[in-house]
């Protein structure tokens, strides 16, 4: 057996390394960046990779290389059913309906025509988003008609840049002040607004489609739970004060008595009809049912060391160490050993 890590300081890539130096796991590194991967892998029975949303390579051929190896008989992290969705909310939006899994209301519109009509019958506010952005960027509040039509105008005119450096600037400032970050990256930021990172260069703008999801008032945080094989945690992230956001609050709440076995049952459900190996849920209540916002398979390495303990998926809680980067190795041994 063989495990191959993609060579990273980035993300799950440490963890990964650490663990298996620790277990005497057989790995390798290896540079998916390089033209000859393929070859590097040879030996090997899988790959692990924590591809990024704003890695400029990443976006370029991350999924594309990791389903070429999967149809080629290597096991890889993320596979297909896990991975394929990753920062893309249109595509969660149609396999959310297509499963029949409980989610927010989402629409996404190709012509102009077809969603003028729709923000003249709809009730406000509704939640505008841009496919891709983690951490609530590229989300706002559409409090009205004015502003929905306002943004329908500019998705199929002008487009909307990838990386909004406004707002990015105002986030960074934010972090700052509740004492999170520094100001040398405050700085950093500023300089976004003259520079956008690569990335954003490279997807382009987004334009010629608009999506919205419906807005869930009397929230004031939403729930995170992570579902690796057969373990869950979970987090209540606080939204931000003065805004409806909770993703990348950094104010989060642990006790498991604030998460109702429904909850966690539900993740559960809804993870074995995705077929993923990792999946992280974003779940707000509706009339006290939870609804999922949005899922993915990739996940802050920071936030989930602080929760106590896990629930397996007779939804029985225990109080032990949780490390779900170590979860992944461990699942994919079995997948290994399974052949």
């Amino acid at each position: 057996m063989n495990i191959a890590i993609h060579n990273s300081k980035r993300g799950f890539h440490q963890h990964w390394v650490s663990y298996c130096k620790s277990n005497n796991i057989p790995y390798k590194l290896v540079n998916c960046y390089e033209s000859d991967i393929i070859r590097q892998l040879k030996g090997c029975d899988a790959l692990l990779w924590h591809h990024h949303h704003n890695g400029i390579k990443d976006v370029l051929f991350a999924k594309q290389l990791l389903f070429a190896l999967q149809k080629s008989g290597i096991i890889v992290f993320p596979n297909f059913d896990t991975g394929w969705h990753f920062d893309d909310k249109v595509g969660q939006k149609y396999l959310l309906e297509a499963l029949g899994l409980p989610s927010i209301n989402s629409y996404v519109f190709y012509e102009k025509r077809d969603a003028v009509r729709w923000a003249n019958s709809t009730n406000f506010p509704k939640v505008w988003k841009l496919r891709g952005g983690a951490g609530s960027s590229n989300v706002d509040l559409v409090q009205n008609r004015k502003e929905a039509l306002s943004k329908i105008q500019k998705a199929f005119g002008s487009g909307f840049e990838s990386y909004n450096s406004v707002s990015a600037l105002r986030e960074r400032y934010r972090k700052y002040k509740n004492k999170k970050t520094t100001l040398k990256e405050v700085f950093k930021s500023f300089l976004r607004i003259f520079s956008p990172p690569k990335y954003s260069k490279v997807l382009g703008k987004q334009i010629g489609y608009i999506y919205f999801q419906d807005f869930i008032p009397n929230n004031d945080s939403d729930f995170r739970v992570i579902v690796i094989g057969g373990r869950a945690i979970a987090i209540k992230r606080m939204v931000r004060d003065g805004d409806f956001k909770a993703s990348g609050s950094g104010h989060f709440l642990y006790d498991v008595e604030l998460f109702d076995r429904g909850l966690i049952e539900k993740a559960f459900d809804s993870v074995k009809k995705l077929g993923s190996e990792c999946c992280a849920f974003d779940f707000v209540y509706l009339d006290g049912v939870p609804l999922i916002v949005e899922i993915s398979y990739g996940f802050a390495s920071s936030g989930y060391d602080a929760c106590p303990g896990y629930w397996d998926s007779n939804l029985n809680f225990h109080f032990d160490e949780v490390n779900p980067y170590n979860w992944i190795v461990d699942d994919i041994i079995k997948k290994i050993a399974v052949g």
